[in-house]
């Protein structure tokens, strides 16, 4: 099995100003970071891509179009399923006194909980208050499958990935702790930010050497690497694999590095008004989103 190579090196999802449609293009300053850009509004231009983002032969052509609005680089249609790991990571293990898994801990998030680039984290009002049900943050380096997977070995694995992106899998520890399955508190509707744009997997020579940050307010409260992963992205993709096929499209979130703010003390959680942004090496830069709590007079249920 051979590797994807697209003919793009890294991909933004816009609205673009000359049309007010959406569009797929090239960053076309190699190095800026799209996301820091869009949040300082600065002008960003892209070289539109003709064909889909999943499709490896589509074209990046001359045709230059300006970003009015940064979406996530991958629609929730495109996607179609969120895999994501627990506990991932073994300073994070450490920090919140759990043992390293033997297994990656898989958990799932509906694609009614993915957002963009600048789009509020919305916390429920079911969840509120915050003090109570400690909305946090986790930096994850995000794969972007490109070709359906089944029983895949770790020597193929990386042959599968399309792109890689940033993720932010921000986490309701109340509800977390209380039971052992974490997808109801982990997939609140527009609680998952991915972006600001993907990276190529052939333009991104190897993910166990990726800075990951986050900030919240203008302080940096997680600054980890993925070398620190229990499960790499080769033994991630081989094992969910495994019986399963990984389709076109759907991504995994592959756990985040300790500094989390639940374990801190006293716990810090995120509440209406922060400033949050979290920062993955390699190209794809920093993706940036307000937090927000629901206001409303209907009654919590749970």
């Amino acid at each position: 099995m051979s590797p994807i190579r697209t003919q793009w090196t890294r991909l933004i999802r816009f609205v673009a100003a000359e049309t007010a449609q959406v569009h797929i293009g090239e960053p076309v300053d190699p190095k800026l970071d799209v996301g820091l850009a869009i949040h300082q509004r600065k002008p960003v231009k892209a070289y539109e891509i003709v064909g889909s983002a999943l499709d490896p032969s589509a074209q990046v052509t001359k045709n230059v179009l300006t970003v009015k609005e940064l979406l996530a680089p991958l629609s929730r249609e495109e996607v179609g399923l969120v895999r994501c790991l627990g506990l991932n990571y073994a300073d994070h293990a450490a920090e919140a006194n759990l043992p390293k898994p033997a297994y990656p801990v898989l958990f799932y998030k509906p694609i009614t909980s993915l957002i963009g680039p600048e789009v509020p984290v919305t916390i429920p009002k079911h969840v509120q208050p915050v003090d109570k049900h400690l909305p946090d943050y986790e930096v994850e380096l995000t794969i972007v499958i490109g070709k359906a997977a089944k029983n895949v070995s770790e020597a193929d694995a990386l042959d599968y990935v399309l792109a890689y992106t940033a993720g932010n899998d921000i986490s309701f520890r109340y509800h977390q702790m209380a039971v052992s399955q974490w997808n109801f508190s982990k997939g609140f509707d527009n609680t998952t930010p991915i972006g600001p744009c993907l990276v190529a997997a052939h333009a991104f020579p190897d993910p166990q050497k990726v800075s990951l940050k986050t900030v919240v307010n203008g302080k940096t409260v997680q600054d980890g690497t993925t070398a620190d992963q229990i499960f790499n992205v080769r033994q991630t993709i081989a094992f969910l694999s495994q019986g399963t096929t990984l389709l076109p499209g759907s991504i995994i979130m592959t756990g985040t590095p300790k500094g989390v703010g639940f374990v801190k003390k006293p716990p810090v959680y995120l509440k209406n008004g922060d400033d949050m942004n979290v920062w993955v090496g390699g190209g794809i830069g920093t993706l940036f989103n307000p937090v927000v709590e629901e206001r409303g007079n209907e009654k919590a249920k749970l």
